[in-house]
C-alpha cells in the first residue's frame, strides 16, 4: 500500500477518476531532493571576504584533490572536474543509482583588487577551498580620526 499526501484541493475536482493522483505525480516530480539532483550539477558555492583575501569553498565530496584543475585566464578563474561513468567490476544490476560522475565546470570573475599571484588551493573533508589575495591597495585600512 503506498501513502499519498491528502490535498483537499484536488478531492472536489470531478474531472478525475482517481481523485488524489495528482498529488502522486506532484510529489515525485516536486520532491526536492529530485528536483535539486536534476537542477544542479555543480558544487554549491560559499564566497567570503576578508580584511587580506577573498574566499572560495566549493562542496565536492568524493573527490580527490588531483581531480580538480585550476585555471586562470583574464582575470576569470575556473574550476573543473572531468569524470566518466566508473564501470562497476561486479556489473550489478541497480535498482536505483543516486551516484554520479559528471563533469563540471565553475568560473568566477575575479574583481579588479585580486592579486592573482598569490592565489591558493587546497582539499579537505570533501571541499576544496581556494583563497585569493588583495592588492595591498585593496586592503581595508583602518584609523582613529580625531574629532576637533
Amino acid at each position: 500500500m503506498t501513502l499519498v499526501k491528502f490535498n483537499p484541493n484536488n478531492s472536489n475536482k470531478k474531472n478525475g477518476l482517481m481523485p488524489g493522483i495528482n498529488d502522486v505525480f506532484d510529489s515525485i516530480f516536486n520532491d526536492t531532493f529530485f528536483s535539486d539532483r536534476m537542477m544542479s550539477r555543480v558544487p554549491a558555492t560559499n564566497i567570503s571576504e576578508s580584511k587580506d583575501h577573498y574566499h572560495l569553498e566549493l562542496a565536492a565530496p568524493g573527490l580527490k584533490k588531483e581531480d580538480f584543475k585550476l585555471s586562470l585566464e583574464r582575470d576569470v578563474l575556473s574550476v573543473s572536474v572531468e569524470q566518466s561513468l566508473q564501470n562497476d567490476p561486479q556489473e550489478r544490476n541497480f535498482n536505483k543509482r543516486e551516484f554520479s560522475y559528471n563533469s563540471f565546470v565553475r568560473s568566477f570573475k575575479l574583481p579588479e583588487s585580486a592579486e592573482e599571484n598569490g592565489i591558493e588551493a587546497s582539499y579537505e573533508n570533501g571541499v576544496l577551498a581556494i583563497n585569493i589575495p588583495k592588492r595591498e591597495e585593496a586592503k581595508v585600512q583602518s584609523r582613529q580620526i580625531e574629532i576637533k
